[in-house]
């Protein structure tokens, strides 16, 4: 208590000070409209700027459900687009034209389910990223995965929650693809190197393309729908082979910053891997 009292007795005058000091603001800024115009503005000016650094703070930690929203909206509009290049394609085939209002048109081919990439590889020569999707989400082996920039593997095993993607970064691994424009299809492969080239050999000599040019899925297969970006030409790569030719590209996706992905769903996929596996069986026993 005595230890108090000196404290108070010590600092008695400036504790009157500000008190008085307090006691002034007080009456100038409530009996006076001009003074309490400024301490509005000038309080309301630093309380919007505390907010504006609240914001920004809660802002970035809602950067990855904000991402997350634009991924689906993205693969939604992605889905589409997809589902409406099929029906024109199957409008196309229909004569004559007149009777393309009364035909049947197909049901959505291709669906998309978002999954989120938990493991990662890209410096081995057979890579491979792990996915927390599974067959309990509808993912079977074979089906393709993208991501918002283009294609990034092929789903190789599943479990219930979660299934192994084998990467585009795998030499063992090749892509139907054909340079943007052109019905001319190659074949893509990654050597063990850079993460962010690979190669489209097999290409016709008289196949036209440009630096830049773009390079996208063929279609051939029922892993990928036609036309999703693989990446872009670099230049040619010098081969030995006079009929064919080898494009150095510099691939679409980031595989260092694979965060989000789609698998691609196609409605007839089972349909028609049976079909060609009959057609290889048919072949086969005519080569017999």
């Amino acid at each position: 208590m005595r230890n108090l009292i000196d404290f108070l007795v010590k600092y008695s005058t400036a504790m009157l000070f500000m008190l008085l000091v307090l006691l002034s603001c007080i009456l100038l800024f409530t009996g006076n409209t001009y003074q309490q115009s400024v301490y509005l503005t000038s309080a309301n000016a630093f309380a919007g700027s505390i907010f504006e650094v609240g914001q920004s703070v809660t802002g970035y930690f809602n950067l990855r459900n904000i991402n997350q929203d634009l991924q689906q909206r993205n693969a939604s509009l992605e889905n589409e687009v997809l589902n409406l290049k099929n029906e024109i394609a199957y409008l196309k085939t229909i004569v004559p034209l007149d009777s393309a209002t009364e035909a049947r048109i197909p049901s959505a081919r291709f669906d998309f389910v978002m999954a989120t990439v938990i493991n990662n590889s890209t410096h081995r020569p057979r890579n491979f990223f792990t996915i927390n999707r599974g067959s309990a989400d509808g993912i079977m082996p074979g089906m393709g995965v993208v991501d918002q920039n283009g294609i990034v593997g092929i789903v190789n095993v599943t479990g219930t929650k979660s299934a192994r993607i084998i990467s585009v970064l795998n030499e063992t691994q090749r892509f139907s693809v054909k340079v943007k424009g052109s019905n001319y299809v190659g074949s893509l492969s990654w050597k063990e190197g850079n993460p962010a080239i690979a190669y489209v050999e097999e290409l016709p000599r008289h196949v036209k393309y440009n630096v830049g040019d773009t390079i996208v899925t063929s279609g051939y297969s029922t892993t990928f729908p036609e036309g999703i970006p693989v990446g872009f030409v670099m230049g040619q790569v010098h081969t030995t082979d006079d009929n064919f030719y080898t494009l150095k590209v510099h691939l679409a996706a980031d595989f260092s910053q694979l965060s989000t992905v789609r698998v691609i769903r196609d409605e007839f996929k089972a349909e028609m891997d049976s079909l060609n596996l009959f057609d290889q069986r048919t072949e086969a026993s005519k080569n017999k």
